[in-house]
C-alpha cells in the first residue's frame, strides 16, 4: 500500500488532537493553525461494512488532506471526529443511532467555543455522511456557533452535494471544493456500494468482511428509486433490504486509493482557496 495511506490502527484519536500534549496544542495555536474536523455518524453499511463508515472515511481523507497542507506551508491540526449524527434515512436499521439536530447543533457550538478558547480562530468542516438532514444541521450548527464562538467556520463541501442540500453557493460558511471528475453511471451508487466499499477496503481492510463483497448483488436503482429510498423508514428497508444501495462487489482497493488520493486534493485545494494561499 502508498506510503501516505498507512496509519496506526483503526483508533479515531490517530493523528487527532486527542493524542497530543496540551503544550504541543498551545504551540500550534500560536503557530496559527486551521483545524480540520471530519463530522459523521453511526449507521448500518450494509453486511459488509462497519458502522463506523461514515467516520473512518473523512477522518482519511483529513489525514491525507493535512499532509498535503503542510507542503504547502499550511499548518493544521485534526479536531477528534464528531460519530453522532442525523440517519433519516437509514433511522431503521440495527446500528443506526439517532441524534436530534438541536443537540447536535449545541455540542458543535461547544467544540467551536473550545477551539476559540484555546487560541485558533479558523475551522473547516468536513461531512462524512450523505443524509441531507445530516448536511443540513452541520451548516446551521456552524452559523450559530461560529457566531456564538467569535470563530471562522467553513464547511467543506462539493458543488453538487451543496447544490442537493439547498446551501446558497454564496454562502460564506462554506468551502467549495473544486468538480470532481465523475464517470458516467447506469445507475445509482450511494451507499455502501462500489465508491465507500472501495474506499474503506483499501485504507481499513481489518474491517472489511470481504468475504461477503463478491456475492453481493447490485441493486441498480435509478433516480426514482434513490428518492424514495430517501425518505427512510419502511421505504429505505424495502427497498435496500441488505442495508446498500449500489454495487459493492465492483469495488477495487487500487481504485480506493486513487479515490482517497482526489479527494484529499479537492479538501487541500478548497482549504488553501479558502485562506487565500
Amino acid at each position: 500500500m502508498n506510503e501516505e495511506l498507512v496509519h496506526a490502527g483503526y483508533s479515531v484519536f490517530h493523528d487527532t488532537m486527542a493524542d497530543m500534549t496540551f503544550p504541543e496544542i498551545e504551540l500550534a495555536a500560536k503557530a496559527d493553525a486551521v483545524t480540520l474536523w471530519g463530522l459523521g455518524v453511526i449507521e448500518e453499511h450494509g453486511p459488509h461494512l462497519p458502522l463506523a463508515t461514515d467516520v473512518y472515511v473523512p477522518l482519511a481523507i483529513l489525514r491525507l488532506a493535512r499532509r498535503l497542507l503542510a507542503r504547502r506551508g499550511i499548518e493544521s491540526l485534526i479536531v477528534p471526529p464528531l460519530y453522532w449524527g442525523i440517519n433519516h434515512a437509514t433511522g431503521r436499521f440495527a446500528g443506526s443511532f439517532l441524534l436530534r439536530p438541536a443537540v447536535m447543533i449545541e455540542l458543535m457550538t461547544d467544540v467551536f467555543s473550545s477551539l476559540k478558547k484555546d487560541g485558533f480562530s479558523r475551522v473547516f468542516c468536513l461531512s462524512g455522511h450523505g443524509d441531507a438532514a445530516h448536511n443540513q444541521t452541520i451548516l446551521d450548527g456552524i452559523r450559530q456557533g461560529s457566531r456564538a464562538a467569535g470563530i471562522n467556520v467553513r464547511m467543506i463541501v462539493k458543488p453538487a452535494a451543496a447544490a442537493r442540500f439547498g446551501f446558497p453557493a454564496s454562502d460564506p460558511h462554506l468551502a467549495l471544493t473544486a468538480v470532481p471528475p465523475e464517470s458516467p453511471a447506469r445507475y445509482v451508487d450511494v451507499h455502501a456500494g462500489d465508491w465507500e466499499t472501495s474506499l474503506v477496503w483499501a485504507v481499513y481492510p481489518d474491517v472489511v468482511r470481504s468475504e461477503l463483497i463478491a456475492g453481493l448483488v447490485p441493486t441498480n436503482y435509478g433516480p426514482d428509486d434513490l428518492a424514495e429510498w430517501r425518505q427512510g423508514g419502511e421505504h429505505a428497508v424495502r427497498k435496500t433490504p441488505l442495508g446498500y444501495l449500489g454495487d459493492p462487489a465492483a469495488a477495487d482497493r487500487a481504485r480506493g486509493q486513487a479515490l482517497l488520493k482526489e479527494e484529499a486534493n479537492l479538501v487541500a485545494d478548497a482549504v488553501a482557496a479558502a485562506l487565500g494561499t
